[in-house]
C-alpha cells in the first residue's frame, strides 16, 4: 500500500504549543516496519493545483509570508518557509493517494492531511490549504481529460469526514457543488463554533461512546448511499474521537475506533469505490496514544488494500488463462 509523507518539514513552533507535530514522524517510523507498506515522500502541490480551490491572493500570501497577522493567528501556526512548504506537500500527499487509489490500487494514504478547516480564502484551526478539496477538484479535472465518456459524467467524490471537529472549510467550498458530497460526524459543542452546512452533518453529544457513534455512522452512510453514488471516497480518519484525546470530548475506545474504520472501508469495498485516506486530527494527552490509534487505522487500511490486490491478481490470472 502506498503511503505518502512530508515528515521532513517540521514547523518551528514556540514552546508549549499544543499542536503535536512529532506525531507524524513517530507514525512514519512505526509504519516503516509494516509489511506491504511503501512509504514515499510527497511532492508539493503547484500553484495551479491549489488554485482549483484557493484564491490566488491567499496562495501568494502563504508563499511569501505576507498574510495579515489576524489571519495567521487563525491558522494557529507562525509563518515560516517550512510551514508553507509543508502545507503544499500535505496537499500533494492527498493528491498522490487519490491518483494511486483511482489507478487500480483501491486504497492509498497520506500521513497528514485532513486539513478541513481551510476555506478558499483563508486557513484556520491548524489548516493552511484544504488537501481533500484540492485533491477532489484535481481528480475530477484529470478524470474529465480521459475522453468523451468520462466528460459525460463528472467524477463524483464523497468526502467522509470523521474528525471530531466539523469540516467547515470543506463544507463551504463545496456548498453548491452537486458532484462532491460532504459528510461529517462531529462533536456538536466542539470547534468550530460557527459551523458550515455539509451535505450530511451528524452532531454528537459530549461523552458519546462506541455504540451511539457507530449507530450514527451507519445512518450517515445509509444517507450517503441514498443520495449519492461516488466514484472516489476521501476519508478523513481523525484520531480525535478517541477517549484519550484532550480536544475531542467523545469517548470512543480502541475497539470503537477500529469498528469505525472498518465500517468506512467495508462500505467503500462493497461498492468497489477507491478510497484515499488522510490522518486528520489527533491530540492525545499522551502522544503515543494518538500514534497507536492512527497506526491501527493504517492497519485496517492495509487489510482492505490487500483485498483489492487479491482481486486484481485474480483478474490478471484469469486473463493469462484465457484462450487466445
Amino acid at each position: 500500500m502506498q503511503v505518502f509523507y512530508a515528515t521532513q518539514f517540521v514547523l518551528p513552533l514556540p514552546p508549549g504549543h499544543r499542536f503535536p507535530m512529532a506525531k507524524y514522524a513517530l507514525l512514519r517510523d512505526t509504519l516503516a516496519g509494516e509489511p506491504d507498506i511503501r512509504l514515499q515522500q510527497a511532492p508539493p502541490a503547484s500553484d495551479g493545483e491549489l488554485a482549483l480551490v484557493h484564491t490566488p491572493a491567499y496562495i501568494d500570501a502563504i508563499e511569501r509570508g505576507t498574510l495579515a497577522p489576524a489571519l495567521q493567528r487563525e491558522i494557529g501556526f507562525p509563518w515560516s518557509p517550512a510551514m508553507a512548504e509543508r502545507a503544499r506537500r500535505s496537499v500533494g500527499a492527498t493528491i498522490q493517494a487519490c491518483r494511486v487509489a483511482l489507478a487500480g490500487e483501491g486504497v492509498a494514504a497520506n500521513i497528514a492531511g485532513g486539513t478541513h478547516h481551510a476555506y478558499a480564502h483563508k486557513g484556520g484551526g491548524f489548516c493552511v490549504f484544504n488537501d481533500a478539496a484540492v485533491a477532489a477538484r484535481l481528480m475530477q479535472a484529470e478524470w474529465a481529460r480521459r475522453g468523451p465518456g468520462a466528460r459525460a459524467r463528472p467524477l463524483q467524490v464523497a468526502i467522509i469526514d470523521l474528525d471530531v471537529h466539523q469540516g467547515n472549510g470543506t463544507a463551504s467550498i463545496f456548498r453548491d457543488d452537486p458532484t462532491v458530497f460532504t459528510l461529517s460526524l462531529h462533536g456538536a459543542r466542539n470547534f468550530p463554533f460557527r459551523k458550515e452546512p455539509s451535505d450530511c452533518d451528524v452532531e454528537l453529544p459530549d461523552g458519546c461512546g462506541d455504540g451511539q457513534y457507530l449507530e450514527a455512522l451507519e445512518w450517515a452512510l445509509a444517507e450517503l448511499e441514498r443520495r449519492f453514488e461516488p466514484g472516489l471516497v476521501i476519508y478523513l480518519a481523525g484520531a480525535d474521537p478517541h477517549e484519550g484525546d484532550r480536544l475531542g470530548r467523545l469517548k470512543l475506545t480502541d475497539d470503537g475506533m477500529e469498528a469505525r474504520d472498518r465500517r468506512v472501508f467495508e462500505w467503500a469495498w462493497q461498492r468497489r469505490v477507491p478510497l484515499a485516506m488522510a490522518m486528520a486530527g489527533g491530540y492525545g494527552h499522551d502522544i503515543a496514544t494518538t500514534v497507536r490509534v492512527q497506526r491501527n487505522t493504517f492497519r485496517v487500511a492495509l487489510a482492505y488494500w490487500r483485498r483489492w490486490r487479491a482481486v486484481a491478481q485474480s483478474s490478471a490470472d484469469d486473463d493469462r488463462r484465457a484462450p487466445p
